[in-house]
């Protein structure tokens, strides 16, 4: 899939990002990821994200992500399959090579490692992803990588294959700099945590999709909110929010990184093999899993 192909078909619907299933010896494990993710490749997402952040990318090893890749390809069919990248500029630049190889169709560009960098340094870093493949690269603006209006302008003049912004940061005055001053030189899609409860802000904004968390594990209840979302049903998402999402933001919130053991969580409930996450994260308890199963319980689709 060329870079426009691509940036045509994520906007076309929802996407996601499958979690990553580590097995008893805490490895990749690969027959239980394949299982999860043809299930999800048969409800109707645009494309699905291998090793991306609900993945739990920043615990992976960049040997270990080609493999997943892989994997995904297999099992997701038509599905276009996105590959996590990140770190410094010379690994993001390794991770996008073995991506490329392992026949990702595109790029999702992370946070790089830890430190604040400035204007000019984000360029460069991002130009390096984009020059070392012929893939499709998306830019995830969020933490301590803001791209500025200006910046993403001079990328995209020079790499025709940058054609996706993923916005994390909740900033809807620069989300919407952005918009207004890229047109539709870009895909735009929101990433906030549990991005349902900032669709209807980003979808203001310019932003026609995002990535949902929760596709992990009630991909139909995802894929209905979405539909009436774009659809102008207010009322049917606010029912959905009041009755799913926001009892689910609160099981979330009870702890830091929930934002990704509680996907796992309900992929486990769903019954899917996923195992525990890695550390540094935590896994839900007992309890919050209860929580979460009688959730996920009433939202059946």
């Amino acid at each position: 899939m060329d870079p426009q192909q691509l940036k045509t078909a994520m906007g076309q619907g929802l996407l996601s990002f499958p979690v990553t299933p580590f097995g008893a010896d805490g490895g990749f494990a690969e027959g239980p990821y394949r299982e999860h993710v043809e299930w999800l490749a048969g409800y109707p997402a645009a494309a699905l994200f291998a090793a991306g952040g609900t993945g739990e990318f920043f615990s992976l090893a960049p040997a270990e992500i080609p493999s997943i890749v892989r994997a995904a390809k297999a099992a997701a069919g038509d599905t276009p399959i996105i590959s996590g990248c990140g770190y410094g500029t010379a690994m993001a630049v390794q991770i996008a090579r073995e991506a490329e190889k392992a026949g990702a169709d595109g790029i999702l560009l992370l946070p790089h490692y830890l430190i604040d960098a400035p204007q000019e340094g984000l360029f460069a870093h991002v130009s390096s992803v984009c020059s070392a493949v012929g893939i499709g690269v998306m830019v995830y603006n969020r933490d301590n990588a803001i791209l500025q209006a200006d910046t993403l302008a001079r990328l995209c003049e020079r790499h025709e294959n940058l054609v996706g912004f993923k916005d994390g940061s909740g900033d809807i005055g620069l989300v919407r700099q952005i918009t207004a001053v890229m047109g539709d030189r870009l895909m735009y899609l929101g990433g906030m945590p549990t991005a349902e409860l900032f669709a209807e802000a980003y979808l203001g904004a310019g932003f026609t999709t995002y990535s949902s968390a929760v596709f992990n594990f009630v991909p139909g209840l995802a894929c209905d909110f979405y539909a009436k979302l774009r659809g102008g049903d207010r009322a049917g998402c606010e029912a959905i929010l009041r009755d799913f999402f926001y009892p689910f933001m609160a099981i979330r919130n009870r702890q830091k990184g929930y934002a990704v053991s509680a996907i796992k969580a309900g992929v486990r409930l769903q019954g899917f093999d996923a195992g525990p996450v890695r550390a540094p994260l935590t896994d839900l308890t007992e309890a919050e899993e209860a929580m979460l199963s009688a959730l996920i319980e009433g939202h059946r689709r």
